[in-house]
């Protein structure tokens, strides 16, 4: 689907994104902008990852493994609106490759918080301006390993997905009273700097081998879904469901 066709779909709409400094997050976060909606972001770590961003986009950075900053994030918001139509819990990210008997302490606390602690956290503060509104959205990313696994290293940051996946499909039990719909975006093997960091040229091309449509995807595959599930429109009738996105991979 061209994202053109969501082109003013989001007109006065506040949509409020996690992770958008780059790669998914930047695509869904650039994608929404076109379509109309008035975005808040967090951007990352790296106050770089705000230059060049259109002037209308609200934006901020924080390190969330650090429950202080997700707090700040709330706060953040919430002095910039009275109400959120959508909210993507995006920010995440494996830190490394940990076999699970060297894994420290300190890592496993790292992984946890900002995969599921910080999902858990900013949509709870985050859930009184979702109610403020109607229609609500909440797009929460996953990955492909919260089915499989995962590969050698990542069991915790598949496990912490898996943990954002069947929250989602909960939250969406409890908050369809309120007419709030929940859902989950799960990416396959896209091409960013994730992958570039933590798997080698060898591994993509064997996992790429294995795909049905023959390449990885890129974050450009990945944007139009969560414009489609955030937009009551398209799918609101749509609620509790994780939506998978990586060529036919298993």
């Amino acid at each position: 689907m061209s994202q053109s066709y969501f082109v003013d779909l989001f007109d006065g709409r506040t949509v409020v994104i996690t992770g958008a400094g780059k790669g998914i997050g930047r695509a869904a976060m650039q994608a929404f902008h076109e379509a109309g909606a008035n975005v808040i972001a967090h951007l990352g770590r790296q106050a770089s990852y705000g230059d060049g961003l259109p002037g209308d986009i609200a934006h901020t950075t924080g390190d969330y493994t650090d429950p202080q900053e997700q707090i700040e994030f709330v706060q953040f918001v919430s002095q910039r609106t009275q109400c959120v139509d959508v909210l993507i819990n995006n920010a995440g990210t494996m830190f490394g490759r940990f076999p699970a008997d060297q894994l420290t302490d300190e890592q496993y606390q790292d992984i946890v918080e900002l995969n599921q602690s910080a999902v858990v956290r900013i949509t709870r503060g985050l859930l009184p301006l979702l109610k403020n509104t109607s229609n609500a959205a909440i797009i929460n990313t996953v990955s492909i390993s919260a089915l499989t696994g995962g590969s050698p290293g990542s069991s915790i940051y598949s496990a912490s997905k898996a943990f954002v996946s069947t929250y989602s499909k909960g939250l969406a039990r409890e908050l369809a009273p309120f007419g709030i719909r929940v859902n989950a975006v799960s990416p396959g093997v896209i091409h960013t700097d994730f992958h570039e960091r933590y798997s080698s040229a060898e591994k993509l091309e064997a996992t790429r081998l294995q795909i049905p449509l023959q390449r990885l995807g890129t974050p450009a595959d990945c944007a139009p879904t969560f414009l489609f599930l955030a937009s009551n429109k398209l799918s609101g009738y749509i609620t509790g469901q994780v939506i998978e996105i990586n060529g036919g991979q298993r």
